[in-house]
C-alpha cells in the first residue's frame, strides 16, 4: 500500500494557495499554473529534488511568476504547505497495517518540511512524525533526488518494501502522479476527499476501514 501524504493523509495545498491567491489578487490555481509549467525542471520541480536552496527557489519561483505576469514569491507559497491532519485517513492507514499490508508513504518534499525552516517542536509536527512512524518505508523527494511522477520514484518505494508494481495501491491526489504507477500495473485511487478514498479503498481491499 503506497501513500502519499499532503493531500491524502493531510489536507491538500491546493486549498491554501487558493487562500493565497486570494489574499493576493490573482486568479485561483495560479499557482498550480506556475508548478505546471516546464513541470520537470521548474523552480518547484529542482526544489524537491533538493536541486536548489530555499533562497534560490524563493528568487525562481518569483522569476517564473513574473513572466506569467503575476507578483507571488516563491518564500509565501512554501508558507502554505502546512495542512491539516485527516483522522479518518490515519484511521484507514492503521487498519490497513492491521490487515497485514505493507505500507510506504511516497511524498514529494523539501528539506526542512516546508523548504524554508527546520521542523519546529510542536504538537503538530509530533502528530505527523507519530503518523510517519506508523509506515514500513518512506520515500522523500528531497532525499532520493528524485519525484513523482518520475517512474524511478516508484521503483524505488517497490524495492524498499520488497513488492511488485502489480502487488501495490497508490493512492495520490494527483492524477499525473498516477499515470506512471498505473502504467507499471499499480491499482491506483485519485483522492479528492477522504471518504471518497476511503469507499475506493475499502472496494479494492474488502475491508471495513472506518
Amino acid at each position: 500500500m503506497l501513500w502519499d501524504f499532503g493531500g491524502v493523509i493531510l489536507t491538500s495545498p491546493f486549498e491554501a494557495f487558493n487562500r493565497l491567491e486570494a489574499r493576493l489578487g490573482v486568479p485561483l490555481d495560479t499557482i498550480r499554473r506556475i508548478n505546471a509549467t516546464d513541470p520537470d525542471a521548474n523552480a518547484w520541480a529542482r526544489f524537491e529534488r533538493s536541486d536548489i536552496s530555499a533562497a534560490e527557489f524563493d528568487a525562481a519561483f518569483s522569476d517564473e511568476a513574473s513572466k506569467l505576469g503575476f507578483t507571488i514569491r516563491g518564500a509565501d507559497v512554501l508558507m502554505m504547505l502546512k495542512g491539516d491532519i485527516r483522522p479518518e485517513m490515519v484511521r484507514a492507514l492503521d487498519l490497513v497495517k492491521a490487515a497485514g499490508y505493507k505500507t510506504a508513504c511516497l511524498t514529494n518534499n523539501m528539506v526542512g518540511g516546508d523548504g524554508v525552516t527546520d521542523r519546529p517542536a510542536n504538537s503538530r509536527e509530533a502528530e505527523i512524525d507519530a503518523i510517519m512512524e506508523r509506515f514500513d518505508a518512506i520515500v522523500e523527494s528531497s532525499k532520493v533526488g528524485v519525484r513523482k511522477p518520475e517512474p524511478r520514484f516508484y521503483e524505488i518505494a517497490c524495492d524498499m518494501l520488497a513488492v511488485s508494481p502489480d502487488e501495490c495501491v497508490f493512492l495520490d491526489d494527483l492524477g499525473i502522479n498516477l499515470k506512471p504507477a498505473a502504467a507499471m500495473g499499480m491499482r491506483t485511487i485519485k483522492v479528492s476527499r477522504a471518504d471518497q478514498a476511503i469507499d475506493d479503498l475499502e472496494s479494492i481491499l474488502g475491508l471495513t476501514l472506518r
